[in-house]
């Protein structure tokens, strides 16, 4: 039986569990539940902290697991990055007080304040710095306020905690992070259980990105309108009762279609119709 680890609580939790039970998986979790099994597609599902998940992947334990990516990198742990999942995106990001002149070029024999130590040792001993870390399990904004720390490094979704605690992001961000499935070796991908399993979150990830276009147009009109829809291959053209008139349909990107509908409104199409689109494999 494939075993899976899913973090316990929170939004990458929440969310892992809505992108897995759309992709056909039975996993019900109540908030109390270690395990759970799905005896119809053979997976036992683990509930695990998100911290340890990528060190059970590593160790063999579990098969699968989904974290952060910036989790997977502070674990040191043997593990590989499959695939990324397309949400929890952050940044993890040094800041300072607002009013300081501190760059990330300055921090050499500076206190950092990090809930992430092997990150911020990494990034120091690469510039060839030496800095105490101060390790702290969470509120890393307030450290430097109660005087353990000159600097912070931590993870930033929208920047607002950062503010108002009186501070600001100084440097580029040490990484671009997000949920991601993670297994001890990328190999792994290969085994049919697994394969399994990665392309169907891939066929509900791209369904979400895409929608469904169907359109009526005219034959002198077919080559202009295709050329604004033109599908992930080619659209699907056929022609209807009506002489001289095709019918169109095409996947488009989500975050295009409303201007895709102008466009194809304007040259004559008829019958425009959007589709929501709930799982594809391409």
């Amino acid at each position: 039986m494939l075993k899976i680890a899913i973090p316990n609580k929170g939004t990458l939790s929440e969310d892992a569990l809505v992108l897995i039970r759309e992709a056909g998986y039975k996993v019900r979790h109540e908030g109390r539940e270690l395990s759970v099994i799905d005896s119809t597609n053979g997976v036992d599902f683990l509930f695990l902290r998100p911290r340890d998940i990528a060190v059970y992947v590593g160790g063999g334990i579990v098969d699968l697991g989904i974290t952060g990516r910036d989790l997977l990198l502070d674990s040191c742990a043997t593990a590989s990055e499959l695939m990324p999942l397309g949400f929890g995106s952050s940044r993890f990001c040094y800041a300072v007080p607002a009013e300081s002149t501190l760059l990330p070029e300055h921090f050499n024999h500076l206190r950092i304040a990090t809930s992430y130590p092997n990150i911020v040792l990494a990034d120091m001993k690469k510039r060839g710095f030496d800095v105490e870390i101060v390790k702290l399990d969470g509120a890393v904004e307030i450290s430097i306020q109660l005087g353990v720390a000159d600097v912070i490094a931590d993870v930033v979704e929208s920047g607002a905690t950062i503010k108002q605690a009186g501070l600001k992001i100084v440097g580029e961000p040490l990484l671009k992070s997000e949920a991601i499935v993670i297994a001890d070796t990328p190999e792994s991908a290969r085994k049919p259980a697994i394969h399994t399993f990665l392309r169907r979150l891939e066929g509900i990830i791209v369904a979400r990105s895409y929608v469904l276009v169907e359109y009526d147009i005219k034959e002198e009109l077919l080559d202009k309108a295709c050329a604004i829809t033109p599908g992930i291959e080619a659209p699907t053209v056929s022609p209807l009762s009506k002489e001289g008139w095709f019918a169109v349909k095409a996947m488009a990107k989500r975050a295009e279609v409303n201007q895709i509908i102008d466009t194809l409104d304007e040259i004559g199409a008829n019958g425009i119709i959007v589709t929501d689109i709930r799982t594809c494999r391409l």
